[in-house]
This record gives C-alpha cells, sequence and structure tokens, in this order.
C-alpha cells in the first residue's frame, strides 16, 4: 500500500505472447507505413506509433509519423503502402453527407481523399466517432481512417488480424464500430491471498498481475502486456479489485489511490479507463462515521469528497463498481433503503467528475432454508429491482448476470435484462471458468456467450440481449458487457493455454456479438499458432463444440450445479441440496428439477414477457435443454428429441466422456507441430479433463440410476 516501503516481488515467468506473437506484425511490418496523427494526440496514439515502430524494425518496413506540426502533404501521405490516420469527419464524395461541412479543427482533412484514393472526403460529411474507423484498399494502399485515438488503434489491430489479405486484396472503405459502449473487465484480485478465495477469487491461473503481499507490484510489466492485449481487442474499462471488499481493499480508495492511479497509467495507453470495487460501507470503516445510510447528508459528503480526491489523482477515472447486500457485503437494506437509494447516492458523488457506478444486481438470500420450496434465488435480481426500473440515475449502469442463478453450464436468460427499459443495464458474463472446469477443461464459451447475447427477449429476432446492453431495445439506455477475468501470473495467462480463447472471444463479441464465435475462434487460432492448416484444423475440432461436450457430462437439461460446494469444481450431485444457498435440484424417487411454474411452483416464469412466459410454463414448449430449470418431471419423461430424461443422461454422460477421449487423441497428433511448453501443458489438462469427466459420469448416471431405478436401456456399466 502507498507510504510503505515498496517490496520486490517474486520474479513472475516470461508471459506466452498470446494472440499477439512477433509474427502477426509481419504483413504490416514489410511495408512503408504512415501514421497520420490529430491534434489531440496522446499516450494511445503514442501506443500506434511505438507499435508500429517495433513490426517495421522487426520485418524491414519503414514508418513516417505526421503531426499536426510537422504534417505530410498529399504527395507524401500516397507514396506509402499503408496510412493509418486520424480524421474528425468523412463523406463519400456524391452523397448526401457531403452537405455537412461546418468548419472543424482538422489538419488531416485534406489528406482523407489522397490516401482513399478519392473514396472518402475528409472536408465534409458527419462526426466518425471516437471508438469509429473505416478501412479499406485501393490503389496499392491500405487505409484505416479513425474517428479518434481509440479508432486508430483499434484500426491497427484490426489490420493485424486481417493479415496479408489487408495488404494485398481491394476492398471498398468499410465502416467498423463497437456495439458496446462499454465492454469491462471485473478483476476479482485481492492485495493479499484470502484464507478461503485465495489471491484471486475464482482464479485458475496464479495469483495477481496488479498486488502482492497487500502492495502494487513494483513490477507491472506483466500488467502493460494485459493492457496491450486487452487493448488489441477493443476492451476499454478495467476494475482493479475484488467486488468482495474486505477492508484491505477499502483503502484502495483512500491510502492506496496512489496505487491505483500506478495502474491507470498502465492501462491509458491501450484506451483503457481503470475502475475501483469499492464497499459501500465505506464511509464507517474508512471515515469514522457512525453509519452508511445513503439518505445521511454525512455520508452523501463523505461520498463526494472520496470521489474529489479520486479524481483530483485520476482524471479519466473511469468510477465505481459495487457488489452490495450480497453474500455479507454492507449494503442500503441495512438501513430501510432500496438499491436505487444506494446506487444515487455514489452517482451524484461522481457526477461531477463525469464517472459511472456499476452496480451489480446479485443480490439474494444466501441463508435460504432448503424445507422451503416457495423462495427462489432465481427470482430474487428481478423482484429487487425491475420495480426500481426509473429511478436510478442517468450515471448508474445495473450491471446483471446472464442468468438468475450464477454463470451456469447452461441457465436462462435472466429476465431482468428485459424488465428495464428505463435504466441502464449491463450484462454480466463470466470468463474465469467457475463453473465450467476451472481452466483445467477445455470449454470454449464463444458459443454459449453468442447464444446468450443473441437471444431475442421479445420473441422476434430483435432486439437480443447485446441490443438492450447497446442501448438498442426499448428505452434505449446504453450500459454495455463485462465480464469476470480469468488471467493471472500464470505463464499462459490463463493456466490452460487454450482458455486465452475464451478471454479473446468476450473482447470480440463485446464489439460485435452478430459475427459467428466460430470465426473468432479461428480468428484466434491462426494469430496464437499461425498457419499451418494441420493444426488449426485439430484446435478447431477440439474447441469449437467443447463448451456443449462439458455440459454433456455434467449437471443435465439445465438443472445447474451439482458441483463440490468447496471450490465449485468436481461432481458433488447433493452437495448444494440441503446448503443455504438456494441451488437445488429436488431429485426423488419418482423425478427431478425445478417447478417454477405459475401453475404450480415459485411462479418464476412469469417474469418474463410474452413469449417466453407461456413458452417456459409448458412442458410441451419448454426446451429441452431448460427443462429441469422449468419443470420437475418423472424420469420417463420424453423429451423433444425422443429420448426419456434418464436415457438422455445416461447417454449424454457417456458421450460427453467419448468427446473428451477423441480431444486427447487429436492433441497427441500435434506434438511437434506446436510449442512444447504448451503442448506439454495442454497435455496434462487434457489428462485432468478426461479424468474428471469419467469421475462426473460415473457420479451422475449412478446416481440417478439408483434415484429412479430405471437403468440403462444400452447396458452400459453403472456402479
Amino acid at each position: 500500500m502507498t507510504g510503505e516501503k515498496p517490496a520486490r516481488d517474486a520474479a513472475l515467468p516470461a508471459a506466452h505472447p498470446a494472440w499477439l506473437p512477433d509474427d502477426v506484425w509481419r504483413p504490416l511490418g514489410a511495408r512503408r507505413v504512415l501514421v497520420a496523427l490529430g491534434p489531440d494526440a496522446g499516450p494511445v496514439d503514442g501506443t500506434v506509433v511505438a507499435e508500429v515502430r517495433h513490426a517495421v524494425e522487426l520485418f524491414g518496413g519503414s514508418v513516417t509519423v505526421s503531426t499536426p506540426e510537422e504534417l505530410v502533404d498529399a504527395d507524401q501521405a500516397a507514396a506509402h503502402d499503408v496510412v493509418l490516420l486520424v480524421a474528425v469527419r468523412v463523406a463519400h464524395p456524391g452523397t448526401a453527407a457531403m452537405r455537412y461541412a461546418e468548419p472543424v479543427d482538422d489538419p488531416n482533412a485534406e489528406l482523407v481523399a489522397a490516401v482513399t484514393g478519392g473514396d472518402l472526403d475528409g472536408t465534409a460529411g458527419n462526426l466518425i466517432g471516437e471508438e469509429t474507423f473505416l478501412r479499406g484498399r485501393r490503389d496499392g494502399r491500405t487505409a484505416v481512417v479513425a474517428g479518434g485515438s481509440r479508432a486508430l488503434l483499434y484500426g491497427l489491430h484490426d489490420l493485424v488480424r486481417a493479415g496479408e489479405e489487408a495488404f494485398t486484396v481491394d476492398q471498398p472503405m468499410t465502416w467498423d464500430l463497437p456495439i458496446q459502449p462499454i465492454r469491462m473487465l471485473d478483476h476479482w484480485d485481492n492485495l493479499t491471498v484470502h484464507p478461503v478465495m485465495g489471491q484471486v477469487e475464482r482464479g485458475y491461473a496464479g495469483g495477481s498481475i496488479f498486488w502482492s503481499e497487500g502492495r502494487l507490484r513494483t513490477d507491472l510489466s506483466r500488467a502493460e502486456s494485459y493492457a496491450r492485449l486487452l487493448g488489441s481487442i477493443g476492451v476499454n474499462a478495467v476494475s482493479v479489485n475484488n467486488v468482495n471488499v474486505d477492508l484491505l481493499e477499502a483503502r484502495l480508495l483512500t491510502d492506496g489511490l496512489d496505487d491505483v492511479a500506478r495502474l491507470a497509467e498502465v492501462f491509458r495507453p491501450h484506451g483503457i479507463q481503470a475502475y475501483l470495487s469499492v464497499s459501500f460501507g465505506s464511509p464507517q470503516t474508512l471515515g469514522g462515521l457512525e453509519t452508511a445510510d445513503p439518505l445521511d447528508p454525512a455520508v452523501q459528503q463523505w461520498w463526494a469528497e472520496a470521489a474529489d480526491r479520486v479524481w483530483t489523482r485520476i482524471p479519466d477515472f473511469g468510477g465505481f463498481v459495487i457488489k452490495a447486500d450480497s453474500e455479507g457485503q454492507p449494503g442500503p437494506f441495512a438501513y430501510g433503503r432500496d438499491h436505487a437509494d444506494g446506487a444515487n447516492l455514489l452517482a451524484r458523488a461522481v457526477a461531477p467528475h463525469g464517472g459511472t457506478i456499476f452496480w451489480r444486481a446479485f443480490v439474494y438470500n444466501h441463508h435460504q432454508d432448503w424445507r422451503d420450496r416457495s423462495t427462489d434465488r432465481a427470482r430474487a435480481a428481478y423482484d429487487h429491482f425491475a420495480p426500481l426500473d426509473g429511478r436510478f440515475d442517468d450515471n448508474v449502469v445495473v450491471q446483471i448476470k446472464h442468468g438468475p442463478l450464477d454463470f451456469q453450464t447452461r441457465e436462462a436468460v435472466s429476465p431482468v435484462i428485459a424488465a428495464m427499459p428505463r435504466t441502464r443495464l449491463a450484462v454480466e458474463l463470466q470468463v474465469t471458468q467457475e463453473y465450467t472446469g476451472q481452466q483445467k477443461h477445455v470449454c470454449y464459451l464463444g458459443p454459449w456467450w453468442s447464444e446468450l447475447l443473441g437471444f431475442p427477449l421479445w420473441g422476434t429476432r430483435e432486439p437480443t440481449v447485446a441490443h438492450v446492453a447497446a442501448g438498442l431495445g426499448p428505452g434505449g439506455l446504453a450500459g454495455g458487457i463485462a465480464a469476470v477475468s480469468n488471467v493471472g501470473t500464470d505463464e499462459f495467462w490463463c493456466g490452460h493455454p487454450l482458455a486465452q480463447a475464451n478471454l479473446y472471444a468476450f473482447g470480440r463479441l463485446a464489439w460485435d456479438a452478430t459475427v459467428d464465435e466460430g470465426d473468432f475462434l479461428d480468428e484466434w487460432i491462426r494469430l496464437t499458432f499461425g498457419e499451418d492448416p494441420a493444426v488449426a484444423s485439430a484446435l478447431h475440432e477440439i474447441m469449437d463444440d467443447s463448451w456443449r461436450t462439458y455440459e454433456d457430462y455434467t449437471a443435465p437439461l439445465g438443472v445447474g450445479f451439482m458441483v463440490n460446494p468447496a471450490g465449485h469444481y468436481g461432481p458433488s450431485v447433493d452437495g448444494y441440496e440441503y446448503s443455504r444457498w438456494g441451488t437445488y435440484h429436488f431429485a426423488d424417487r419418482d423425478g427431478v428439477g425445478v417447478d417454477r411454474t405459475r401453475a404450480t411452483g415459485t411462479g418464476y416464469t412469469g417474469q418474463y414477457p410474452e413469449p417466453w412466459s407461456e413458452t417456459y410454463e409448458h412442458l410441451e414448449t419448454c426446451p429441452d435443454e431448460l427443462l429441469l430449470f422449468f419443470h420437475h418431471v418423472p424420469y420417463t419423461h420424453v423429451l423433444h428429441s425422443g429420448s426419456t430424461v434418464i436415457q438422455h443422461i445416461y447417454d449424454t454422460h457417456f458421450r460427453g466422456v467419448e468427446r473428451v477421449e477423441e480431444m486427447v487423441a487429436v492433441w497427441s497428433e500435434l506434438e511437434g507441430r506446436v510449442d512444447d511448453g504448451v503442448f506439454a501443458r495442454v497435455t496434462e489438462r487434457l489428462t485432468e479433463q478426461l479424468r474428471s469427466a469419467r469421475e462426473w459420469r460415473d457420479q451422475i448416471t449412478t446416481y440417478f440410476w439408483r434415484k429412479s431405478g430405471v437403468p440403462d436401456e444400452r447396458g452400459r456399466r453403472l456402479y
């Protein structure tokens, strides 16, 4: 913590380059490149120039940097193979947009036509936008025209991802911009090693890349490399500490502010704003007040002064992330207030500085009586937050987990996302694999997230979950997408080298959820492993359907959990069944599943809009994959697939293990074709995955055979 003598950190292993190895820069680095900066050039522009300089030094090209003070002319600009240029506005000649020609300060306006072969005019048109760019190729020249510094960085990495084709195949100038305004990664990092949760809560890749022994690391080179990776995929916000804020982490708001400022310096050159998770109880624990009541004037003043200190030290700070009244964290309920009262307290403190509050909707009773079937944890977020729609201040974003429970391998989309049109909402995903194999199992989550983000909330094709988060749904208020990060001090960042694909896919889907996630997978494979077609084919075969494979051998038909309560790894079918956490499956001798219908159950289906309220209510229309999430059914119930529930459980669990056996065999063929260290680590993880998958299969199938008394019709061994 600031003010204490810095300790030398334990040396971290050299980090794997992930999807940015030197060789991906070869097509750009072998050419003559012009970088034309705008009048407001800053740290992000410096990153672009540094990346291009490094690339041309490696591969024999050249770079020219144009600034408003030393501006190249049109002929000089056109003499380059590649141009990366910041402009204020553009229009296609001959279009109506040319009518918009109000004066603007843009020294590069006259260069736009020269570098795009006349496809664009930079002297007229609408403003491009800070994160928007256009890319195209004509007359032997590739051009990126960006609306700002971050857009220039994103356009650079778009070129890198495209590879040689971007520099050899003509294409018209095409717009590209993120659908989500905020694309955030939340780090559940503690400053010290927590006795139960470790240093990174739900982390499976070593310790924190930010914190060590209660203080900021003295060597932040790993954090700098991480910021570079995130900037390359369009992430623009990072929260640097755990949402479960203990006293030491709470002090980051006061004594540790210089440490937060140092991390903000690390992320700033890559277009990323820093956020801090804070404790709602800080006025008491840090300020010595007798209360944290959000309506108390002294509490309001304390938060206003705290915000003033933060933004004085970090003028471009993003804001705060809050977990309140959840799993022991303090919140407004203690004072008879609601979550709008609590969120608006902080929102008004940060509003003068342009700050944003991300207020998590993960609020439920974690002392539930398992005997009480009327209480349903899945209902909690809706019951607490939907009635508050329209009461949150404009700079509050309510952050909602994508499902109503807790990042399960399969669960329904949270109905809260459709229930708050007058509130800014962010959808929360989990990149770290808490319930999906903990980075010991290959489980590429791109297909799951693509399905979730593309879910049509009102039954028609649009608006989807992604549209609502982006402000393109009813109400038109934009929030964004957030996710819990999966990185740590491990040399491969994520423990499992193939888990890097989930981090990559999050950034790319947050940018554009309409793209086929399989394309993002292939893109990541090519960038990370090179152009060997045998490697690409094998990795695609292993990874593309790995989430569904994991689903096959774990909890069936959307019922969820069935994991060891201590750590959430491995099977324990009844591990949570008689606990206080509200995560039950209600298996008995006759059937299994949770009745969440309006007719006979908890009424949860009524939280959805039509047509989903009716779809989920009835067995005849409920999708198979969510059957046990919404209904308690006999083991002999026939699914839409034609199989009974019990036979489906047997078949999928044996199929899942067989698929992992195939993964192991396919990977073994890549020895000598991939890096030796990567090969060894993935081999070790696949060995564990196969062991674990067999354990899941044997425990689940045996459990349900013993419960139901119905044998496997295929006669496979049960215990």
